[in-house]
């Protein structure tokens, strides 16, 4: 059984999106995705997402989807929050993912915005409402215009938090005001999807956060949390001050790219990167390394 689950915290507070590890010759590597997931729940986190974009998720099969599921909650499912990216342009589909996820011992699904189709805000509460509807597991939206090119609206998201399953939204939108009513009017726990913006998504109801950098900083999200959750805003501000060089530099380029790079570095399963992304050059290694030693993270 995953940790439990409260409507106010229903996949917990802090949680990585975890990338896929691979082996040299470009094959899923299992074992290191249990080493990873284990490492990244000792160091603090109540959750991992896997198979969303940091995991690359666009250039994995169906089969190794629901076998990297299953690997994890193997390995961590007992005491942290697995959720499974399902969400593709294609309803249909998704709905396979969603019940192959459910099968292989998923607690809950990562559902993103239908990208390239740019459907009608009816056809995402549609396309989410039949992925809802396919399984028992609850379900956090995932709302990046930027990569999918449609919002899913304030009224869209009032809407679909009428579903039962329907319980959280990853915020990668990027803009506070939206977030602020959306979260005043859905009643849906609310996720930080972008970095930088976790302690401003804190101070307008956000709850927690589906970060990338904590794959290096997750006691140190875990302490703004903590700090920002006891009223203390001073020190939550400091610890975001501190951290301002690592979510600069994780996200120069693909935070996947430069994930894998550092953790490749501190000697954690990562392995290479499906094309068409491709690894950092050294001048961009250098600079990664740069940016993070000027947060305590050293390479």
């Amino acid at each position: 059984m995953a940790p439990t689950s409260t409507p106010q915290t229903p996949f917990g507070r802090v949680l990585t999106a975890m990338v896929t590890p691979f082996t040299a010759d470009g094959a899923l590597d299992l074992d290191g995705a249990q080493q990873l997931a284990a490492h990244l729940v000792d160091a603090g986190n109540d959750g991992l997402v896997v198979s969303g974009t940091t995991g690359e998720s666009p250039t994995t099969s169906d089969a190794e989807k629901a076998q990297l599921v299953k690997a994890v909650v193997e390995a961590v499912g007992d005491r942290a929050h697995v959720v499974a990216g399902a969400g593709t342009n294609d309803t249909a589909h998704s709905i396979e993912l969603a019940t192959a996820a459910e099968k292989a011992g998923a607690h809950g699904l990562l559902a993103v915005t239908p990208y390239y189709s740019k459907p009608p805000q009816e056809g995402l509460y549609r396309h989410f409402t039949a992925i809802a509807d396919a399984t028992e597991l609850p379900v956090m939206l995932y709302d990046i215009p930027g990569r999918s090119g449609v919002p899913i609206n304030t009224e869209t998201l009032v809407r679909l938090a009428e579903h039962p399953r329907i319980v959280a939204n990853k915020d990668a939108k990027g803009d506070l005001g939206r977030a602020s009513w959306a979260i005043a009017t859905s009643g849906l726990a609310w996720y930080s999807g972008d970095d930088m913006l976790n302690l401003p998504l804190l101070s307008v109801g956000a709850i927690g956060f589906v970060s990338v950098v904590g794959h290096v900083v997750t006691p140190e999200l875990r302490a703004l949390l903590d700090a920002h959750l006891s009223g203390d805003v001073a020190k939550a501000t400091e610890i975001h001050q501190k951290l301002l060089p690592v979510f600069t530099g994780m996200f120069r380029t693909q935070g996947v790219i430069t994930t894998k790079a550092a953790l490749a570095r501190l000697g954690h399963p990562a392995g290479p990167l499906r094309l068409p992304l491709v690894e950092l050059a050294p001048e961009e290694l250098d600079q990664l390394t740069h940016d993070l030693a000027h947060s305590g993270v050293h390479l």
